[in-house]
């Protein structure tokens, strides 16, 4: 709790003093110069905040269309194997289909 009263005076006797200073023509133009200062610092703190978030975006919309285009590859190499494997079916299907039409055949030839 005292620190906390401390802290209160603190704050309350720094605007006295503030305002006081801002009284005199000089004291007027001291503030004026550092209020400047510290608004030229935040411009150049924002502009930074906005080059680096534009960095970011960049490198972000770089590994979106990456992650596209692997995902795009990764989807033709799956239908092509799709493809195949019907292919390999159809084929087993129409070797399986042969084997049995001529199957009946063979045997009457062995029977004779």
């Amino acid at each position: 709790m005292k620190n906390v009263l401390w802290f209160l005076l603190g704050v309350i006797g720094g605007f006295v003093v503030a305002h006081l200073v801002n009284k005199d023509p000089r004291g007027h133009e001291l503030l004026a110069e550092v209020d400047a200062r510290i608004g030229e610092f935040t411009d150049r703190m924002s502009d930074a905040y906005r080059e680096q978030e534009a960095r970011f975006a960049g490198v972000v919309d770089a590994a979106k269309n990456a992650a596209s285009d692997v995902a795009g590859a990764a989807g033709d190499a799956l239908s092509a194997a799709q493809d195949a494997a019907s292919d390999v079916i159809a084929s087993a299907t129409g070797s399986a289909t042969q084997a049995r039409q001529t199957a009946p055949t063979a045997a009457e030839k062995l029977n004779d």
